[in-house]
This record gives structure tokens, C-alpha cells and sequence, in this order.
């Protein structure tokens, strides 16, 4: 049958399988469509160099036919229905999604399951996608922030798998062949690493058991483990032919998800450079002028978390933006405005209800609590959480990230020079 969990929200449920699968379903009476998604806890980070993009390129050619579909039935059968059919691959998961009239929930189940268990990754079609993915690698060489980030996960994790590009390399993906494909799924895609979320208007009954009818007979496996990356730090820097701005990412380590700790980080992200009227951007855009764009975010996952700072500007005022960014951090070891503090908890909690007012969304956030904590965790959890951070805490996540030291990244037009020199001698002189 399947064991239930406790309900984290009234109107979500947990159901695993006898063979490891578990299946999240979110009522919402008031939808009228409905969301459907599969979760594999396998990424980039589960490659070996070797392997290094695979886990994307299994993605792609999951709907290029199944043993009772090619690749135009797949898309033509979802879209006669209205239906909306996509997928993703990061560091640490891939992800199918269907969604379309909430009365055809379960058959996006069972088609989901045809895809994901069913692929055949037919030798022709691996041809040509492969080609439409070295486009896709192209254009991700020519976007120089794209650049930069990658050179920043190379700073932050060295050698460790959470270093390579999601999207993988050139040789890799023209080597790869059907055989691979179909080892990688037979090691990766099992029971113990697969969740099945469903939102809107829907029966959980009926879709509980459209899930085991479509995915109750996958071999539990196990679930995967990794070791946790040890932080590296230190400055990469690359130049991009034809941009004429510095894209310059600088970050931190933060606590992981599992314990407390993660909390004061959040919080310390959005206090710092969340919105217009945050320090950050005060003071870089509004009263400096150096960029148009700048962002700041706490990226935190099981078994890593980074406080990323990210911004474009002019190569002549790179010095004063590393200067400018690095008061601003020694500055918050030492004082965190209280309407500051009060800014950056409730835009988080508005976040994340805009967030989960958006189904596929929920689904997401309900997989990464359930491959990190084995629950959901309510919103009014992490409202309590949030609330309960205070300023002392959040001067720590400070004062240990600055302690810890930057990873500094940059590309486009790099000065002769400059691989973010500046920002770690201005550090150490704080």
C-alpha cells in the first residue's frame, strides 16, 4: 500500500512506496490546473569527471521516445491536452515537470512515468540532440556571467564534483553514447532517490495510486550520498572577448540546510543586499552609480551554502566596488540596523508565500525538504525560524564569512592584474 507521513500543511501529504518512492501531494480546491513533477536526487555533483554532464543530457533525451511513444507523440499527446511539458538539471537533482487541466493529473503521472522509466534514447535522436546541446553549451561560453560563476565554483570547491558545470563539457558530450545513458539510469534512477510531487485540485487517493501503478516497481536502491565539499576560496578570473563590463562574483561560506545555523544566514543575505533600500544596493547603485544590477543570495542545500554577491560594472571601477562591498561586510560584523532586520525577515516570508503560490514551486521546495530532512517543513516553521533570528546572530554569519575569507570570480573585461587582489588585501586590512 504505502506508509503516510504526518501532514506538514493541511493540505499537503507524504506517501512512500514500498520501494522507496515517496509522493507529496498539495490540495488546492481553488486551482484549476495542476502541476505534476518527478525528482531524481542525481545531478553534476554525482558525476564523476569522466561523466560530467550526463545527468543534463539524460534529461534531454528522456523525451526523444519511449518504448510506446517517438519524440513528436510525447510532445504532441501532452499539448493536445493543453498541457505544458519541461525539465531541469542542477548540482544536486533533475526534474520533469507536465502541467495542464488539474483533470488530467493523473495522466501526467503515468506519462511521467513512461518518460522517466521508459526512455529508450534512440541512436538517431542522440545524434541530433546532441548537437542541439552543444548549441545550448555556446551560448553558455558566451555569456560572460555564466563564465564567472562557473569560475566561481571552481574557487569555492577545488576539486570536489560541486565544481563542475551542470551543463557539462564539450568532450564529454560529444563522447557519450546510448550505452551510457542507460548505465547512468540504471544506477541513478531508483526508488530511494525519487519523488513524485502533485499540486491542485486533485484526489491524493487517486494519485497515490497512479504513482505506484507508474513508478511501484523501480528497484529501491539506495539513497545517494557525497561527501560535503571543503571550502576553497581564493580568486578566478577569465576574459571574454566582446563585453566591455567586469562581471564580478564574490561569495562566502554559510551554514548547510541540516541544523539552525542556516536561518541567521538567510536572513543576513536579504539584510545585506535584498531590494533597493539594502545596504548594498544603496550604496553601490543609488549613491556610487557603479552598476545597474547587483543581487545578493543565500544559497544553502544540504551539503553546502554560499552567501553570493553578484554585479556587473566598469572595469575602470572595479577597485572602488571591491572597496565599496568590502566595508559594507566589515561594517555589518559591528552593527545590523533594526529596521533593516525587520526589512529582511518579512521579505523573506513574503517570498516565500509568492514562491508557493506557484505550484511547481511548492513541489520543488517539498522535494529539497524531503531529500534533506526526510519531511516538509511547514511555512510556519520557518516564519518562526526567521522571526527568532536577531542581530547578534546575524553579525556572526558576518563575522564568520569574512573570517572564512572571499572566492572571488571574474569575467568579461579584466583589467591586466586584477583577479579580485583588491578585494582580499581590503579585507585583511578591515
Amino acid at each position: 500500500m504505502g506508509q503516510v507521513a504526518a501532514k506538514a500543511e493541511p493540505d499537503t501529504a507524504v506517501t512512500t512506496l514500498p520501494n522507496g518512492v515517496r509522493v507529496v501531494t498539495v490540495r488546492q480546491p481553488q486551482a484549476a490546473s495542476a502541476s505534476v513533477s518527478v525528482f531524481v536526487r542525481t545531478g553534476s555533483r554525482n558525476e564523476s569527471a569522466r561523466l560530467n554532464g550526463i545527468s543534463h543530457v539524460v534529461e534531454h533525451m528522456a523525451f526523444k521516445g519511449t518504448r510506446r511513444r517517438d519524440a513528436h507523440r510525447i510532445n504532441l499527446d501532452a499539448e493536445r491536452l493543453g498541457a505544458q511539458v519541461n525539465a531541469h538539471t542542477d548540482k544536486d537533482h533533475t526534474a520533469y515537470h507536465i502541467s495542464g487541466l488539474a483533470r488530467h493529473a493523473e495522466v501526467f503521472v503515468r506519462m511521467l512515468g513512461e518518460i522517466v522509466r521508459g526512455s529508450t534514447f534512440p541512436e538517431d535522436e542522440l545524434e541530433r540532440e546532441r548537437q542541439v546541446i552543444l548549441q545550448e553549451l555556446i551560448e553558455d561560453e558566451d555569456d560572460p556571467l555564466s563564465t564567472a560563476f562557473k569560475l566561481f565554483d571552481q574557487a569555492c570547491f577545488g576539486r570536489h564534483a560541486l565544481a563542475q558545470p551542470v551543463i557539462g563539457t564539450r568532450a564529454n558530450i560529444e563522447r557519450f553514447t546510448r550505452e551510457d545513458l542507460l548505465g547512468y539510469v540504471a544506477r541513478q534512477y531508483t526508488g530511494a532517490n525519487l519523488i513524485v510531487g502533485v499540486a491542485g485540485d486533485i484526489d491524493p487517493v487517486r494519485i497515490v495510486d497512479a504513482v505506484r501503478a507508474a513508478f511501484g516497481s523501480m528497484p529501491r536502491g539506495s539513497a545517494h550520498t557525497l561527501a560535503a565539499p571543503r571550502y576553497q576560496g581564493g580568486a578566478k578570473a577569465r576574459g571574454h572577448g566582446g563585453s566591455s563590463q567586469s562581471h564580478v562574483v564574490i561569495g562566502f561560506p554559510i551554514a548547510a540546510l541540516p541544523g539552525e545555523q542556516h536561518h541567521a544566514a538567510i536572513v543576513a543575505a536579504a539584510l545585506f543586499g535584498e531590494g533597493m533600500s539594502s545596504p548594498l544596493m544603496h550604496e553601490i547603485r543609488e549613491r556610487r552609480g557603479l552598476v545597474y544590477y547587483a543581487a545578493c543570495s543565500a544559497d544553502v542545500a544540504d551539503l553546502w551554502g554560499l552567501l553570493t554577491i553578484e554585479a556587473s560594472t566598469m572595469p575602470q571601477h572595479l577597485g572602488e566596488y571591491f572597496g565599496a562591498v568590502a566595508r559594507l561586510l566589515v561594517a555589518h560584523t559591528r552593527r545590523v540596523d533594526r529596521v533593516g532586520l525587520e526589512r529582511a525577515r518579512n521579505q523573506i516570508l513574503v517570498r516565500r508565500l509568492q514562491a508557493h503560490e506557484r505550484a511547481w514551486r511548492r513541489l520543488e521546495d517539498a522535494a529539497q525538504d524531503l531529500f534533506t530532512f526526510g519531511r516538509v517543513r511547514p511555512d510556519a516553521e520557518l516564519a518562526e525560524r526567521i522571526a527568532a533570528v536577531g542581530a547578534s546572530e546575524v553579525r556572526t554569519v558576518f563575522e564568520q564569512m569574512l573570517a572564512a575569507g572571499p572566492a572571488v570570480a571574474l569575467a568579461g573585461k579584466v583589467p591586466r592584474g586584477q583577479r579580485g587582489s583588491v578585494f582580499a588585501e581590503l579585507l585583511r586590512a578591515a
